[in-house]
């Protein structure tokens, strides 16, 4: 096992994990900064109109994006399988 082997490993993990955080992380993002403009303008302050839109908003991200979240994450295990071999020669 190279170093160069456990760098693309690592590398190939670390991006894996980005783009599966993604999804619900932009949404979270956009409808927060949604939510506070609305706040901001409307100047009420209630902390449930914060929340409970971001969540919603987060599980129905989740749901839509399911298929390629799971596809990526079984793509990146099977890479990650099949380069077993190379490693325990």
């Amino acid at each position: 096992m190279t170093p160069e082997f456990v760098i693309n490993i690592g590398r190939d993990a670390m991006m894996t994990a980005f783009l599966l955080a993604a999804p619900p992380l932009i949404t979270a993002l956009f409808v927060g900064l949604v939510v506070s403009i609305f706040q901001a303008v409307t100047q009420i302050q209630e902390m449930t109109l914060a929340i409970i839109p971001k969540m919603v908003a987060v599980l129905i991200s989740l749901v839509v994006a399911y298929p390629w979240l799971l596809e990526t994450l079984t793509s990146y295990t099977t890479r990650l399988f099949l380069s077993i071999p190379t490693v325990v020669r």
